[in-house]
């Protein structure tokens, strides 16, 4: 791993942003990037982009219950907030991806996503101006793996900090209010939040069976990073909660029984005040959203 030279974590995020040694961020190919993330080109018929899916509005998710694809094909899952994965170790929500680079590619042929064969991705990008932005970029003709490349490298400059929270945890006694500390102790402590959600960002990266939606396989879904969290409603892998106080309420009663729940699920019996001041620390989590060099 290499230092993402050029891109400056916000407030509240590790200071080494870890890149690939064998794809390291240039400005030219994050700009090459953010221009493909955006490209509608890249699905069969030419009216999905991964930007429709993921809106800087919206942390970079959509706001819908489940992802949709050309042609209004509905997922079987919802679009993830993209944030701060420059930190990740898997990706998608049962983590078959294991770089950004692979992740990038896999929604192109995708069927229920933009449904275009790599090969005819590329082909199109050879005979459109992109195919000089990647020879200036790589030095080589468009190919597969260049496209996942670029787009890895944009995504990689999309980060959340210099939230309430973050500017708490530095100093400024002002900067949460007494509701959004008391949630910060229930986080850390009665509620048990923080067993799963961990660290600067929110998350473990590993995989886990809370009973939500459809137990489909092992039901194991990745826990998502909480950065940014009250802005991308609706909730978890299946967007079957509406709002941060139907998972508050779906995990106090102990998630749903299966064979296969994760034993650090269990009933908490929070009070009321208790689950207001727990969306209160969520919310807290909201700040300062960036994307490429600045």
């Amino acid at each position: 791993m290499a230092l993402a030279a050029g891109v400056t974590a916000p407030l509240g995020l590790d200071s080494y942003l870890p890149v690939p040694e064998d794809n390291p961020i240039t400005r030219e190919k994050a700009a090459l990037g953010r221009a493909l993330f955006h490209e509608k080109m890249l699905s069969r018929d030419r009216t999905v982009a991964c930007a429709s899916c993921h809106e800087e509005e919206k942390a970079f998710s959509d706001g819908k219950p489940l992802a949709v694809g050309i042609e209004g094909r509905v997922g079987t899952r919802r679009s993830p907030a993209i944030v701060n994965r420059v930190f990740g170790k898997s990706f998608f929500w049962d983590g078959r991806a294991k770089s950004l680079e692979e992740q990038a590619l896999q929604p192109i042929p995708n069927p229920k996503e933009m449904d275009l064969p790599l090969a005819e991705a590329v082909e199109r990008l050879r005979r459109s101006a992109y195919a000089e932005d990647f020879r200036k970029v790589f030095a080589r003709e468009v190919n597969a793996e260049d496209l996942g490349r670029a787009v890895a490298t944009y995504v990689r400059t999309i980060l959340s900090g210099d939230s309430p929270y973050d500017r708490y945890m530095a100093g400024d006694q002002g900067a949460m209010t007494a509701e959004a500390r008391e949630g910060l102790r229930l986080f850390r402590g009665k509620a048990g939040c923080v067993r799963c959600h961990v660290g600067f960002n929110f998350t473990d990266e590993r995989r886990h069976n809370t009973g939500a939606g459809k137990i489909d396989t092992d039901g194991l879904f990745k826990t998502p990073t909480l950065r940014e969290v009250a802005r991308h409603a609706p909730y978890m892998h299946d967007g079957s909660m509406a709002s941060l106080r139907d998972v508050i309420e779906f995990y106090d009663k102990g998630g749903k029984a299966n064979p296969r729940l994760d034993p650090e699920i269990r009933e908490l019996k929070l009070t009321d005040g208790e689950k207001k001041a727990l969306a209160a620390f969520l919310e807290s989590l909201s700040g300062r959203l960036t994307e490429g060099f600045h």
